[in-house]
């Protein structure tokens, strides 16, 4: 029996140390789930006292909370779309053209990933000092789109080197011009690559703290709120936010999944 159950683990280990990997990574967000249902005694959410909703049912209860959440999606939201627009570009101009300094350039573009946040956040700090710009809104936009320009690059740039060529040789065999061969053919299978390094920008200027707090002057912005909240007591409607944001993540990824799954279907069906 103790010899069957030792081949059974070592066949399934690495099943199991993957099982064991994910649950450690989703504990967090089923505690912060668990709590966002919780009524604490005090003011700071950290044991569980009894089940309660109310928390859901006013989730803007607390002053400012929505105010700083809806700047943090505001930012998000169009340093993504910056980060997207450039990084894609990059991507293509790295992979599909040679010209000068291109090795440089394809290092330089994994510095903002590599370099520790403290060191970048300063660094932009002296720089909009130096320009006499007004931290803000603004200065937060343009650091969120700066280093989230590298992670979206490397996203584009490894979705367009599997490309086969051969698929807009053929599209020009046909007689599609320049730009619908890239509407219809290189931007559909260059998508995959687009939209993670978009969904990765989000995710990292929306959950960003330490280059939000050297450049945001008096701006305060949801990850900013939390850290602020957490001096003098947590409010349950924290975890309101934290619950549904990570809904949304699985239900975004799960829905692509799904909607990947059919066109693959569809297409060995044809």
């Amino acid at each position: 029996m103790l010899r069957l159950s030792t081949t059974w683990i070592r066949r399934n280990l690495v099943v199991i140390a993957g099982l064991l990997t994910l649950a450690y990574l989703v504990l967090p967000n089923i505690i912060v789930m668990v709590f966002s249902f919780n009524k604490p005694a005090g003011r700071f959410n950290y044991s569980w006292r009894e089940f309660s909703t109310h928390a859901w049912q006013d989730p803007c209860g607390v002053s400012g909370m929505c105010d700083s959440l809806s700047l943090s999606l505001w930012i998000a939201l169009w340093a993504t779309i910056g980060a997207t627009v450039l990084g894609s570009m990059i991507a293509f101009a790295l992979v599909r053209y040679r010209f000068r300094a291109r090795g440089a350039i394809n290092s330089l573009i994994f510095l903002p990933m590599a370099m520790p946040e403290v060191v970048m956040a300063a660094s932009l700090l002296t720089l909009f000092l130096n320009l006499g710009a007004e931290l803000g809104p603004t200065t937060i936009l343009i650091a969120h789109t700066m280093f989230s320009l590298s992670f979206v690059v490397v996203a584009v740039k490894a979705r367009v080197m599997s490309m086969d060529p051969r698929l807009e040789e053929a599209a020009k065999d046909l007689y599609a011009g320049p730009v619908q061969t890239f509407l219809r053919v290189t931007l559909p299978i260059a998508a995959p690559g687009i939209a993670a390094g978009a969904m990765l920008a989000f995710a990292l200027s929306f959950d960003d703290f330490i280059i939000t707090n050297f450049n945001s002057g008096n701006t305060v912005t949801f990850p900013m709120f939390v850290w602020g909240s957490a001096q003098r007591g947590t409010p349950v409607q924290i975890n309101v936010i934290g619950t549904a944001m990570f809904a949304l993540a699985v239900i975004v990824v799960v829905a692509g999944q799904i909607i990947s799954g059919r066109r693959r279907k569809t297409a060995l069906s044809e």
